[in-house]
């Protein structure tokens, strides 16, 4: 991006600062291209949350950003899109993949919070263990905490990267430890971190959807959609080949 290029002013009173989102924009123009799969095939996206006590204030503002996320990618031939979400004593669990945002949105909207420990191992896992039986173009994870072996983590996070998996890690909220092993994991793996809180939601929701449209068609795709949406995405434009 060039120097004088300049990103919209963050909504007053949000931790997502302009540098933060300018990174996670060069990174995610220059995260490798979803490999082509068969022709009509869709792109396939792991969309994954910490569903423990902490997030209960805004899981169901993240239910709905979810199914907004993937709107855009429709005239791409969509995605299929497999939620995994962790709470409570050690319950892990993924939906079916599925290709249709009202049918997710409505298996999240059947989750409610519980509180445990965060269980993100598992998610890294599972998303290695589903782009090995078909590929997936990437993993997105939204949580606020982290509460396993960082080097653990480390591990399986390069493990995706090698398999061509980019995990793109939204932070919520301001905790240091967490903050610093979804950063490490964005880069790991090859993929990109954001910091966001409740008065950064629609930036959020236009970041989500760049990955969208990422995962679904590619740069390509991204730079078509970057010309005809507005706030955040266009700045993506001088940046994908």
């Amino acid at each position: 991006m060039a120097k004088d290029s300049k990103l919209p002013s963050t909504p007053s009173g949000s931790s997502t600062s302009d540098s933060e989102v300018d990174a996670f924009l060069r990174k995610l123009a220059v995260t490798p291209a979803p490999a082509p799969g068969a022709a009509g095939a869709r792109g396939r996206l792991i969309f994954a949350m910490d569903a423990t006590a902490s997030r209960e204030p805004t899981w169901d503002r993240a239910s709905h950003l979810q199914a907004e996320m993937f709107q855009e990618t429709e005239a791409l031939g969509g995605l299929e899109v497999q939620l995994i979400y962790y709470r409570g004593f050690g319950e892990c669990r993924a939906s079916p993949w599925v290709a249709e945002s009202d049918k997710l949105l409505r298996f999240m909207t059947g989750v409610f919070c519980l509180a445990g420990r965060t269980q993100l191992g598992k998610v890294l896992k599972r998303a290695a263990k589903e782009t090995r039986q078909k590929k997936v173009s990437a993993l997105v994870f939204v949580g606020d905490a982290m509460e396993e072996d960082v080097d653990h983590l480390g591990h399986l996070a390069g493990e995706l990267g090698l398999l061509g998996v980019p995990c793109f890690m939204f932070h919520e909220g301001n905790d240091p430890v967490s903050r610093k092993a979804f950063q490490q994991i964005a880069r790991l793996s090859g993929g990109a971190f954001c910091n966001f809180d409740a008065s950064s939601a629609r930036q959020l929701r236009e970041l989500l959807s760049a990955v969208a449209v990422f995962a679904a068609g590619g740069r390509r795709a991204l730079a078509d959609y970057s010309k005809k949406t507005g706030g955040l995405v266009p700045q993506l434009t001088h940046q994908v080949k």
